[in-house]
């Protein structure tokens, strides 16, 4: 486990400052761990009420009636580990003996509030997994009724009820509005306007992740580098917590020992090993999430796709649904107020799906999957030069007249596809963010524990390629790499398509044209 006690300790100031909040992150991403661990911590100073309206049926959701029912059934459950007292209890449970039409929200408030006012210490009500009730009216009256106590303490110094309270769930309730009762306009709002911002960032740090894998090198003896591979994790990851704990799992029981030995196993191929292991899992539930919602918003999809392909930008709307949506899910984040996807995994798991999905590149993949073994030379490393060669020769001949706007929007696209085809089962690809334009993209190629750095770039003549050939001879020194490769899509008639090889101060650079 990765340590967040500095998190709880920001969480806890919220609290000690009697605010209402709401921790709304996406799936997977340590609500629950989190909760658990500043329950412990709170104890010290409040009473804690922690419920999951996971526990709540949809027929407790049913109606006013239903729901303080279930409420009380579930508070009951917690009596004894948050000091509620008896009496309190037996009002709860006379709310669950009652008729359907006669057990009501007010007088549950009425019996929580008498609770604050008995007990010694502040109380603190955190309900977890409030998305189960999102989208049901009487949800949004409950939240009425908790903003309600919040706006009575304000006024009133002396009036008992929680000193906080924190929902945690996917969807953000502060903004929530309802369209169930389109009469009733001041139930459009908000109804949890009073939630003061939570702004506390949840992801796992860096130095975070550093001090866990010491903790597993120190019981494991791996002699890991545990900074260097804390530094990958977090490259592929951008700190999700669910990623970062999967990727370990992976490394710790299914690359160990069928794979690899233990200290093979904690090195950068291994931790790239576990990526490609991981994006081909089947049934992952965050993956099909992600792919779910693609369908749900076709026209974001195709955005994104023309910015990971194409290298365009979108700019950043925090209104628009569909962004909110996947921000919301943590699919995507505001990079310098322009969309980006949230991390490298999702990002290669997107390439792997639109490259997938698409038919119209099915010639280049099928030629390819048929002679991939080709490309593989003596020693089981990638023969580059000889994969582009093959690619000019095969795309020039069946794409002869394709015109310039063509090519400049789907050429890069179209050797994506063929490399996807021929590395497809041993090996991963991705992008370089930083390159990624309408000029240029570095296309990343992780092969059996070898770099691969292929620039994509339009050609724009012998001055631009020459600045081309200095930007890639400073990434090949920053990877520590002695070959890097350039594919240049050339709309000059008067070309020569094939591969060269030249030198570029001390690297050498095989050089394509299209």
């Amino acid at each position: 486990m990765v340590d967040i006690t500095d998190r709880v300790k920001e969480i806890k100031k919220i609290v000690d400052a009697g605010k209402y909040f709401v921790i709304n992150r996406a799936r997977q991403y340590g609500k629950t761990t989190t909760l658990d661990a500043l329950e412990k911590v709170l104890l010290d100073d409040y009473c804690v009420l922690s419920l999951d309206f996971q526990g709540i049926s949809g027929a407790g959701f049913r109606s006013e009636e239903a729901f303080v029912k279930a409420f009380s059934r579930n508070v009951i459950k917690k009596a004894e580990a948050a000091g509620i007292s008896s009496n309190v209890v037996n009002e709860l449970k006379e709310y669950i003996t009652r008729k359907e039409d006669e057990a009501v929200l007010d007088e549950l408030f009425s019996s929580l509030n008498e609770w604050c006012e008995e007990s010694s210490k502040p109380i603190v009500m955190i309900i977890d997994e409030v998305d189960s009730a999102t989208n049901n009216q009487v949800f949004l009256d409950f939240l009425a009724q908790l903003r309600l106590q919040y706006l009575e303490r304000e006024k009133h110094s002396d009036y008992k009820t929680f000193r906080s309270v924190i929902l945690a769930g996917v969807t953000d309730v502060k903004h929530l509005k309802s369209k169930i009762r389109t009469e009733d306009q001041h139930k459009v709002n908000s109804p949890f306007n009073i939630a003061a911002d939570f702004n506390i960032d949840m992801r796992l740090p860096e130095d975070g992740i550093k001090e866990m894998l010491d903790e597993y090198n120190s019981d494991h003896h791996t002699d890991m580098n545990t900074g260097k591979i804390a530094a990958k994790i977090w490259e592929y990851t951008n700190g999700y917590p669910y990623l970062v704990s999967r990727i370990c799992q992976i490394i710790d029981t299914r690359l160990v020992p069928d794979v690899f030995s233990l200290c093979e196993a904690w090195t950068e191929y291994g931790v790239e090993e576990a990526v490609k292991s991981l994006l081909s899992e089947t049934d992952n539930p965050l993956f099909e999430s992600l792919t779910g919602m693609l369908i749900n918003y076709p026209e974001l999809k195709g955005k994104l796709r023309n910015i990971l392909l194409r290298g365009e930008t979108l700019a950043w709307l925090p209104y628009d649904e569909e962004q909110k949506q996947l921000f919301m899910y943590g699919f995507i984040r505001n990079n310098h107020n322009t969309v980006a996807v949230f991390n490298r995994i999702f990002e290669m798991l997107l390439y792997i799906h639109f490259i997938g999905e698409s038919d119209k590149n099915n010639d280049l993949k099928q030629m390819a999957s048929e002679i991939k073994s080709a490309f593989v030379d003596s020693d089981g490393w990638l023969d580059v030069p000889k994969i582009m060669d093959h690619f000019i020769k095969e795309h020039n001949r069946i794409h002869k007249e394709n015109t310039e706007k063509f090519l400049e929007e789907e050429g890069r696209e179209r050797f994506i596809t063929y490399v996807s085809a021929i590395i497809n089962g041993t090996g991963t690809y991705d992008i370089e963010p930083q390159t990624r334009d309408h000029k240029r993209m570095d296309l990343v190629i992780h092969y059996l524990g070898r770099r691969y750095i292929v620039e994509l770039k339009i050609w724009r003549g012998d001055r631009y390629n020459e600045k081309g050939e200095q930007q890639i001879k400073e990434y090949l020194d920053y990877w520590n790499l002695d070959t890097g490769y350039m594919l240049s899509f050339n709309f000059n008639q008067k070309k020569e398509p094939g591969v060269r090889r030249v030198h570029v101060g001390d690297k050498v650079v095989f050089e394509g044209m299209v």
